[in-house]
């Protein structure tokens, strides 16, 4: 994912937080926020993701009118992915038959807060190969997205793991 502008809100941080039903003031009362060892309004763990509703390429983002990967159009397990989305969803390439998003891990190098803009780049990471017992080789393969501030600081680093196996697993 690679978005060139994502502004970190409050309004932006409290419907996160909301939609992940995390009720901690820190998210959306300045006042408590004030009071806390940060000083001020941070963003949840996870709200950097909320960056791919800026990336009008990203290949999980609906686009009405259009079948997209998870649209629930066709069963998203078995669409072969154009190559841009091959390379995101997988960290480097294969199709959706037998692709899974394994783990999620974020970095945190400071938080994410209000005023700050962010930039994403994103690349890929390591892979790997072990042989599964029902699917064959199972690929694993990482992408890496890099969130800088308006200053070109890194403020996270988020690293999902993909992992796609060579064949349909057997019952």
């Amino acid at each position: 994912m690679a978005v060139d502008r994502f502004p970190v809100e409050p309004s932006h941080i409290m419907m996160f937080a909301r939609a992940v039903a995390d009720t901690n003031p820190i998210y959306s009362d300045a006042e408590y926020a004030a009071g806390t060892e940060v000083g001020h309004l941070i963003a949840p763990p996870t709200f950097v993701q909320a960056s791919a509703q800026f990336d009008e390429a990203y290949f999980l983002r609906p686009k009405p009118g259009t079948p997209w990967f998870g649209s629930a159009k066709s069963a998203s397990g078995l669409m072969d992915l154009p190559a841009a989305e091959k390379k995101e969803s997988s960290g480097g390439g294969g199709n959706a038959a037998g692709l899974l998003h394994a783990e999620q891990h974020f970095e945190y190098h400071r938080h994410p807060a209000p005023g700050d803009v962010l930039t994403a780049k994103s690349f890929a990471g390591k892979s790997w190969e072990k042989e599964g017992k029902k699917g064959g080789k199972l690929m694993f393969s990482e992408a890496v997205t890099e969130y800088r501030d308006q200053n070109g600081e890194l403020v996270v680093t988020a690293t999902g793991v993909s992992v796609i196996t060579s064949r349909p697993a057997e019952g």
